[in-house]
C-alpha cells in the first residue's frame, strides 16, 4: 500500500495532500530511513516514526486496512511502540 494512502487510512493525515506534504517535510522515517516518495509501499511489519508537531510516534504496521475507518478501527492495524513528546 502507497504510504500517502496509509496515513489517511490510519488517520495519521486527514487528506493524501496534507500526508504527501508530512513526507515531504521529512517529518517520516520507515524502518529508520527516511522516506522521500509518498508512492513508497509499505507492508505489515514495518515500524513507521512520525514527527508530528511537538510529539513523535513510533508505530509498527500490523495490518492494511482496506479503507479509512474509525478511529477505533485504524488503530487496530497499528502497535504504538513508544511515544515521546
Amino acid at each position: 500500500m502507497r504510504l500517502d494512502r496509509l496515513l489517511v487510512y490510519l488517520r495519521f493525515a486527514r487528506t493524501r495532500s496534507r500526508a504527501r506534504a508530512l513526507i515531504a517535510s521529512r517529518s517520516l522515517r520507515r524502518n529508520r530511513k527516511h522516506v522521500r516518495r509518498a508512492s513508497q509501499d509499505v507492508v505489515a511489519g514495518d515500524v513507521l516514526t512520525l514527527a508530528i508537531g511537538n510529539e513523535v510516534r513510533v508505530i509498527e504496521i500490523m495490518s492494511l486496512p482496506e479503507r479509512r475507518g474509525s478511529a477505533e478501527e485504524a488503530r487496530s492495524h497499528y502497535q504504538e511502540l513508544d511515544r515521546a513528546g
